[in-house]
């Protein structure tokens, strides 16, 4: 989970979570089903959305932009992006930006 969380802004898979930690794909998988609800690569669907919301969040309008943000956590689509970011926070990622932090 902390490598996950310490590259979540790389192109990480399953097979770079298991080097990273020195044991197998399989491995890797069967830890994360015995402790969470997710998979490793469910959980890392959970962390970028999260890492970008914060980034938004703290961000200063005028220093950086949606697409911006959201290209670095791993969205290469813009409308998929709002659209998750809609349904976890209630707002649009443009609405999490320009409020104060």
């Amino acid at each position: 989970m902390t490598f996950i969380e310490d590259n979540a802004q790389r192109d990480i898979g399953l097979a770079d979570i298991a080097t990273a930690v020195h044991v197998t794909p399989r491995a890797v998988q069967y830890a994360f089903s015995r402790h969470t609800d997710l998979t490793p690569l469910g959980y890392l669907r959970r962390v970028r959305p999260h890492h970008a919301h914060t980034e938004l969040r703290n961000a200063l309008p005028g220093t950086t932009s949606v697409v911006a943000v959201a290209t670095r956590w791993g969205f290469t689509h813009q409308g998929r992006f709002a659209a998750a970011h809609r349904a976890v926070y209630g707002q649009s990622p443009s609405t999490t930006l320009r409020t104060p932090p």
